[in-house]
């Protein structure tokens, strides 16, 4: 995709008048909210893989306590299958933890990437681009590696909508960067307009 400033689908800027300042600071905002939400919500899913026992230990309750189990004994047993082998691994062998707590980083790490869009959108549009590509990623990672370490079908589904719901908010943020770049494009053209007059 290429990085010159084209004008976005359905966009309504004509002119250099039609682009005011403070439509381009109404743009950066909800970038920088949308981006926001995304690093959160990565973070947040970094940060959980560290008490992974603790986790699994209280989701197998909540399970049982709720009646799920009931309902849908296959997520009831893969969810107690879970966390016994997470209990036995981690307490026979601790440092498989360790992977785990790689696994946690590198999601800190990929949250901290999107500090140059939060600056300077226009600039680093690239890294939401990239991290497009790493969502449509999750999908052939989950089918492919899924069977291989014997996830369920219908948890493969769970762990594809990570890729599906995250690529959501990265859409609407590469839309408004283009949008941006395109009034940032009209307005140096205005400038320069002025400055250096046609002879």
């Amino acid at each position: 995709m290429s990085d010159t400033a084209t004008v976005p689908a359905g966009s309504t800027t004509a002119g250099p008048d039609s682009a005011p300042a403070a439509d381009t600071a109404l743009v950066r905002r909800r970038i920088r909210r949308w981006l926001a939400l995304f690093v959160v919500c990565l973070a947040l899913s970094g940060l959980t893989a560290f008490p992974l026992q603790t986790e699994t230990s209280l989701l197998a309750r909540l399970v049982d306590a709720t009646g799920l189990d009931g309902l849908s004994p296959a997520l009831d047993a893969w969810v107690h299958h879970v966390r016994e082998g997470v209990a036995t691994g981690y307490g026979d062998y601790p440092f498989l933890a360790y992977g785990t707590d790689w696994l946690a980083f590198a999601h800190l790490v990929i949250a901290a990437a999107f500090w140059g869009p939060l600056r300077d959108p226009v600039r680093n549009v690239w890294v939401v681009r990239w991290a497009m590509l790493a969502c449509g990623g999750v999908i052939p990672l989950a089918l492919i590696c899924g069977p291989l370490r014997g996830i369920p079908l219908f948890w493969q589904f769970v762990d594809m909508s990570f890729g599906v719901v995250g690529v959501v908010p990265l859409l609407i943020v590469h839309r408004m960067i283009r949008t941006l770049e395109w009034q940032q494009a009209v307005a140096t053209h205005h400038d320069f307009a002025r400055v250096v007059p046609c002879p």
